[in-house]
């Protein structure tokens, strides 16, 4: 917690309880909705988020919204629109609220795009709402902001490069979805928030160097990835957005808001130092001078800035992380290498390969050096996300080939050995091919490692004919004492 103004933050972690609680202030607003066919009267409540609302009679999309608790029809206000491609965007707005609830901004969140569909499709359906909002509410057209987490986080920071006017976007454990598209006269502002643990860091160090070079604000929000840091990460991704209209004059200067801020940003950096992350503490350091350098006088943060890049501690911690980087690339490089070509030429004989591959990332993780058992998480994490690409890559064509996607499921077992889910996809896709003794051996190394659900042996998809052999029922018996078919004693 932020020490010298630690009422402030507890304020903050108040209010992510207090918008449930609070009795809601009803507001109508009564106008020309979406494109002007009709009017309707809308009863809006204010401090809490209303789902479901349509667009139009016409056009089979909703969304969520929330108003902040000092919301009014006049002034202008900035809009977040939280992107969720999973069909969750209600959960997923109610980490911004809070924050957004601070700052005074409106929410919203649409319910119609989905993974599933096309990303013009998508997109055209981002652009719908925020058209409709901008007609329905009084919003600043040039505050319009988008954020997500992980895939829908990759969604968020496309809409500003599609979608024109689109201010700014954050970006939570995930890096830009194509650098390639990003162009010099349509400059956005960038926040990118990720935990160093996460398989995208290394990623978004890279995108922070292609944003430089386009001369686009932005912003690396390091964190770890427990709720109340990603609350605290949410409230300084909007504070960037705050600091910056103000500095460009899109918002009025608050200077008792400006002087907040900066000290909850520097009592933050103590916080850092006193926990020996000098590396975070420099970047925010970084941050912290790049955001107020029109606002406020840094000069004392510039100095303490240039000790600790003198600091013996901070050298070592910058030197070992370097390193790891640096052996990051060439494994990843390697995995992105093999995988291919294993999946291409179905080599189960080198599942092996893959599982000391699996132990070597598991003693980095294990090891002594923080910035090693960092990377072997961000390791894991990449490896399974390229089994996930190449899962979903298999799935999405007209004939699916199973021999792929077994394999593939069998390397998962590797990687995320507690997911109990891989092992029943192995023992499906096995027995749909008859390939019992697969599957055996699959489920035998589920019920081994902990897999509790005798009810979930016996629905698995493909395997009526698996689970009426002796050797399932066996196996049963074996691991929960009793077996739904008799078993014939010779």
């Amino acid at each position: 917690m932020f020490k010298p103004n630690l009422q402030f933050w507890r304020g903050f972690c108040c209010m992510c309880f207090m918008t449930r609680i609070l009795a809601p202030l009803t507001l109508i607003l009564t106008g020309l909705v979406s494109f002007g066919v009709h009017s309707q009267e809308l009863k809006l409540k204010k401090g809490i988020i209303v789902d479901s609302l349509k667009i139009h009679d016409s056009i089979p999309q909703t969304y969520a919204l929330f108003l902040p608790e000092n919301f009014e029809l006049k002034g202008k206000w900035p809009l977040l629109a939280v992107m969720n491609t999973s069909g969750k965007a209600k959960q997923e707005m109610a980490t911004f609220v809070p924050a957004a609830n601070h700052f005074g901004y409106v929410v919203a969140a649409p319910n119609a795009i989905h993974d599933s569909l096309s990303l013009s499709e998508n997109m055209l359906r981002t652009k719908t709402l925020m058209d409709h909002l901008i007609n329905l509410l009084p919003l600043n057209k040039s505050r319009v902001y988008t954020a997500g987490f992980e895939d829908s986080g990759r969604f968020a920071n496309l809409v500003p490069i599609f979608i024109k006017d689109v201010e700014g976007t954050i970006s939570i454990n995930a890096a830009i979805a194509n650098v390639e598209l990003l162009n010099a006269k349509n400059p956005f502002q960038f926040v990118g928030v990720v935990d160093k643990k996460n398989y995208n860091y290394p990623m978004l160090l890279k995108d922070e160097k292609v944003l430089n070079g386009f001369k686009f604000p932005n912003s690396i929000l390091v964190g770890t990835p427990s709720m109340d840091n990603v609350q605290r990460r949410i409230f300084q991704s909007i504070s960037h957005f705050e600091l910056l209209a103000m500095s460009r004059g899109n918002a009025a200067k608050d200077s008792i808001l400006i002087e907040e801020l900066y000290q909850m940003d520097i009592a933050y950096i103590e916080e850092l130092l006193a926990k020996k992350e000098y590396l975070i503490a420099n970047r925010v350091m970084a941050e912290t001078l790049n955001s107020y350098r029109t606002l406020r006088n840094t000069d004392s943060l510039r100095e303490r800035k240039r000790a600790l890049k003198r600091d013996r501690g901070f050298r070592l911690q910058k030197r070992e992380e370097e390193g790891a980087l640096f052996k990051e690339i060439l494994l990843r490089e390697d995995f992105a290498f093999y995988l291919e070509e294993d999946v291409l030429t179905y080599n189960f004989n080198n599942l092996g390969w893959w599982n000391y591959q699996k132990t070597q990332i598991d003693k980095y993780i294990n090891g002594t050096s923080k910035a090693e058992r960092e990377m072997g998480h961000r390791l894991n994490g990449y490896v399974n996300a390229l089994i996930e690409d190449n899962i979903d890559l298999v799935n999405s064509q007209k004939v699916v080939d199973e021999e792929a996607l077994v394999f593939l499921y069998m390397l998962k077992t590797i990687i995320i050995p507690k997911d109990f889910d891989n092992y029943l996809k192995v023992a499906s896709v096995a027995s749909k091919n008859e390939d019992f003794g697969t599957a055996l051996f699959y489920l035998e190394e589920a019920l081994k490692k902990g897999f509790t659900s005798k009810e979930q042996l016996y629905t698995i998809p493909n395997t009526a004919l698996l689970r009426i052999t002796p050797e399932f029922n066996t196996l049963v018996k074996k691991y929960f004492n009793d077996a739904r078919y008799k078993i014939k004693d010779e």
